[in-house]
């Protein structure tokens, strides 16, 4: 083989080596961007589990996802047997972990829960579950407390009774009656006195108009 021959050999060598570059950096440019987009946050497990049979609905569902779950756009919806929706303020984000609190009236039946997740890479992931509850759970309503009447204590300045009025009132009455009485006796002597002087006085006159015997 003269050297003539063997320079188209070694071009296409070079252009074969060209070309392998070219295909290994397009592979390591799609595995680059595939790698990140499949690893979003992916749901390990709820409580209670899907599709499972409790005696009564919990307080809260809990949803573990395998990566750190960012609050923002993140949802929980639950829906009550009737259609009602059972879901109690916003959802709770700690970490891997989204809780949802429940309404304090929670009947029998079956719930649904429909999810929505934020990764931390900002994509979003959605989902559903179902639970069935055998019994129901009723709020217990406390009575109004009764407001107590306080009890009157009678006073030393308190007015007497019917007993004690009588009581306080009959030496006066008694002393009023005597005080009448010496009154009548009073009247009664004096118009004495009076018709003695009378008498007397006549009698006197009688006595001066007769003379000496």
């Amino acid at each position: 083989m003269t050297l003539a021959s063997a320079r188209p050999t070694i071009r296409t060598w070079a252009t074969a080596a060209r070309l392998a570059a070219l295909v290994f950096a397009a592979l390591v440019v799609v595995s680059g961007v595939a790698g990140p987009a499949s690893a979003h946050d992916s749901l390990v497990s709820t409580d209670p589990a899907d599709g499972a049979t409790v005696e009564i609905a919990p307080a809260a569902v809990l949803l573990t996802f395998t990566q750190e779950v960012i609050a923002l756009g993140t949802e929980v919806q639950v829906v009550g047997p009737a259609g009602q929706p059972v879901d109690d303020g916003p959802a709770a984000v700690l970490g891997t972990v989204i809780t949802q609190n429940l309404a304090a009236d929670r009947p029998a039946g079956t719930y649904t829960v429909q999810w929505r997740a934020t990764s931390s890479d900002g994509h979003a992931t959605t989902g559903d579950f179902t639970f069935t509850a055998t019994a129901s759970v009723v709020p217990v309503v406390a009575p109004p407390p009764v407001a107590e009447t306080p009890t009157a204590t009678p006073s030393a300045s308190a007015t007497p009774s019917a007993s004690e009025a009588t009581t306080a009132v009959g030496p006066a009455d008694e002393a009023t009656d005597d005080s009448r009485g010496l009154s009548v006796w009073a009247l009664i002597a004096g118009a004495g006195a009076f018709a003695l002087a009378v008498v007397s006085a006549n009698w006197r006159r009688r006595r001066r108009a007769s003379g000496p015997e």
